[in-house]
């Protein structure tokens, strides 16, 4: 059985963060572990309060999967602080961690933020350089490119713009835009658009979490990162298509769909 270790955020009621990672990945039937940054107090209608863990702490849990049960792939979501940020880079490096899927997560699907100011530095320098994906959102990619994305052109821009400081294969998902839902992959000038419909369900809480734990799981079965992606894509699009509706909010997704 392949694993795959999840460095992240948890969230209460179960449909982001540690719980969407972890179930993604028992219905990819990968062994799930994890690695909590922070207890965060949410919902389908907002943020609450964050609980950070300790850098040291969160350095103790990584040093007890990877001296134990090595991961076969690595995703990386809510990172809040820098030196958090910083600990985990750390620890990766020593340990030769690899395909490391790294989901920049800045701000929930309810709107309220999960990332501090001044760690976005860190993440772009010390973090972003160790994986092999990067999962930004229409949002999140305007922060680490620096300039508006209203269009697919805009997304192309973004995309080369980021790849300045990042080498890896970069993931912009378009579910934000306003035309189209296509999602656009970029590495090394080459440019492959995903398309995907515009799925009629505005039950989307942890849908970020759960598209960068499949990637992480079809990493670990040995796909590359194309195909990784696609499978990814398909496995999140039965999830919302099965439309669950449960919350006050922006429910969560059927992680179980397919079993």
């Amino acid at each position: 059985m392949k694993k795959v270790l999840t460095i992240a955020g948890s969230d209460p009621i179960g449909g982001a963060g540690i719980q969407a990672d972890l179930k993604t990945m028992t219905c990819h039937k990968i062994y799930g572990m994890s690695v909590i940054t922070a207890l965060v107090a949410e919902n389908t209608i907002g943020v609450y309060g964050i609980s950070e863990a300790s850098p040291e702490f969160v350095a103790q849990q990584m040093d007890s999967v990877f001296t134990d049960i090595y991961p076969d792939a690595v995703k990386i979501g809510m990172v809040s602080n820098k030196e958090i940020i910083s600990v985990i880079a750390d620890k990766l490096i020593e340990y030769k961690a690899k395909k490391i899927v790294l989901d920049p997560v800045m701000v929930a699907t309810s709107g309220g933020s999960l990332c501090k100011d001044d760690s976005v530095e860190m993440l772009i320098n010390k973090l972003m350089p160790l994986a092999t994906v990067i999962t930004p959102n229409i949002q999140e990619a305007q922060v680490l490119c620096g300039f508006e994305i209203e269009n697919k052109e805009d997304m192309q821009r973004a995309a080369v713009k980021i790849s300045e400081n990042y080498s890896g294969y970069i993931l912009i998902k378009g579910g934000h835009l306003t035309s189209c839902s296509d999602d656009l992959l970029y590495n090394d000038g080459d440019f492959v658009w995903y398309k995907q419909e515009r799925i009629d369900n505005p039950n989307t809480h942890g849908t970020g979490c759960t598209l960068s734990s499949a990637i992480a799981c079809n990493l670990a079965e040995g796909h590359d990162v194309k195909t990784s992606i696609l499978n990814a894509k398909n496995y999140i699009t039965g999830a919302l298509k099965a439309n669950l509706n449960i919350g006050k909010g922006r429910g969560p997704l059927n992680h179980c769909w397919n079993q």
